[in-house]
């Protein structure tokens, strides 16, 4: 089953895909658009390509666990999403992501502006990583 990771933000959404046994994160792209509509139309065409079954929605938490106005916006679009879609949309805590992202593109090498075109698909990747993780280990 492939499943496609989110992170959702508002100029842009960070998309990464799993390999067709829904072990491994393979595929990553970048979608540049201001609207929740936007954003679904530029995931209609990869969610068709790939066959994805399942969509992981990053919802970021405050590092306290708490819910800010950054979820809210999160389950929003999760809503969004499964009713334009048609697909189950599981939130994923997406703490420190974009963070670990910026770490990882920077030890390799990028400079600033570079790391600027592709972190949110590194954040994007992050979460699926998290999220197959957690399947492999007994998930539901």
């Amino acid at each position: 089953m492939r499943i496609m990771a989110i992170d959702y933000g508002d100029a842009h959404t960070g998309v990464a895909i799993s390999d067709p046994t829904g072990l491994l994160a393979g595929c990553t792209a970048t979608i540049d658009a201001y609207t929740p509509e936007k954003v679904i139309a530029g995931l209609a065409p990869l969610i068709a390509q790939y066959g994805v079954e399942r969509l992981v929605l990053g919802c970021p938490k405050n590092m306290d666990g708490s819910e800010g106005p950054r979820a809210e916006k999160s389950r929003a679009f999760k809503a969004l999403l499964e009713q334009e879609t048609g697909l189950p949309v599981v939130l994923w805590d997406e703490r420190r992501t974009t963070i670990d992202a910026h770490h990882i593109l920077y030890h390799a090498g990028k400079n600033a502006k570079k790391r600027k075109k592709c972190v949110d698909a590194v954040a994007a990747s992050l979460i699926l990583e998290g999220y197959l993780t957690w399947l492999r280990s007994g998930g539901v």
